[in-house]
């Protein structure tokens, strides 16, 4: 029932979205070209060596269609072949001055359809879309994205971002209230005031632009760290980013001269709580207790560091 509720939401989605776009009426939103003919025309304004090969596979368009396009295109004088200096046996894709005229209006007409469609909007709302569309992007090209994600050191304008990601994540999973976001927010003010970043240290995973992931580690006393706020989002999970970001916290520690690192987590985060595990961390302690509006058993683990790395 939920998989046939979400493709009826989807299909639901896409006929409203395609019918505000005016994509019904393509040769009108794209000055006589089909959907296929104007998607092709860009990409070969947008890129320096495109190929009918490469186009083929970046629009997933059947090799013969998009033949039948290029040769009506060449009729039209809007774009040239010419073989690749680099490798002769490439033929390149290029605009003419024809094909260059044309792309320029389909895409101030493009720009200006767009701006149309979310004048009515305010900036907060602006946003809102335009992070939700990130989102739905994320997610149906979840398992490509993953590969583009990298890790930073946290740095200015992290912590706010965090608070907001983390407070979202957890209301949504497991419908924790505002609380938790608070939590998170006072342990992330406290870390941002110590100032110690010879002692503690924050990691960011993004992907283009968009924090994905992140994990702090924060002095407990001179001997013991503390593994804080470990957030990996849905759509770049399954790649081991989050055992990334606990080998992080360890691999700092232990240069740092700390004797062990503990944590606190929650008996309902099964993944988190198997790279735990997977990474030597031994669950020491449990309690009941209520918080974030919900009945909980935390979890206090800990890991000795003194040794040698662990195997990988």
């Amino acid at each position: 029932m939920d998989q046939l509720t979400t493709v009826d939401t989807v299909r639901q989605f896409n006929r409203f979205y395609t019918n505000r776009i005016g994509l019904l009426d393509d040769k009108a939103l794209f000055l006589g070209l089909s959907l296929a003919e104007a998607r092709v025309l860009f990409e070969i304004a947008h890129s320096s060596n495109a190929t009918a090969k490469v186009i083929s596979g970046q629009l997933n368009l059947d090799a013969g269609y998009l033949s039948r396009i290029l040769r009506n295109f060449e009729k039209r004088k809007l774009i040239a072949r010419s073989p690749d200096p680099a490798d002769r046996r490439r033929v390149t894709l290029k605009l003419l001055v024809a094909g260059k005229e044309l792309f320029a209006r389909l895409n101030a007409q493009s720009a200006q359809s767009v701006e149309n469609l979310i004048e009515p909007l305010s900036t907060h709302e602006r946003e809102a879309l335009a992070q939700s569309m990130r989102r739905v992007t994320g997610l149906l090209s979840a398992k490509d994205a993953r590969n583009k994600i990298i890790i930073r050191n946290e740095r200015i304008g992290d912590i706010g971002k965090v608070t907001a990601l983390q407070g979202e994540l957890y209301a949504r999973e497991f419908g924790w209230d505002a609380t938790y976001e608070a939590l998170v927010a006072k342990i992330l003010s406290d870390y941002a005031m110590r100032q110690n970043s010879e002692r503690e240290r924050g990691w960011i995973a993004e992907r283009d632009g968009d924090i994905v992931g992140s994990v702090y580690l924060m002095e407990e006393d001179k001997e013991t760290a503390r593994l804080r706020l470990l957030y990996v989002d849905e759509t770049a999970r399954g790649a081991g980013l989050g055992r990334k970001l606990v080998r992080l916290c360890t691999e700092f520690a232990r240069d740092k001269g700390y004797k062990r690192i503990v944590l606190w987590t929650q008996s309902i985060l099964s993944p988190a709580r198997s790279i735990y595990a997977s990474e030597g961390y031994k669950l020491v302690k449990t309690e009941r207790h209520r918080s974030f509006g919900q009945d909980l058993e935390g979890e206090t683990w800990q890991l000795d560091i003194t040794g040698s790395p662990a195997a990988e």
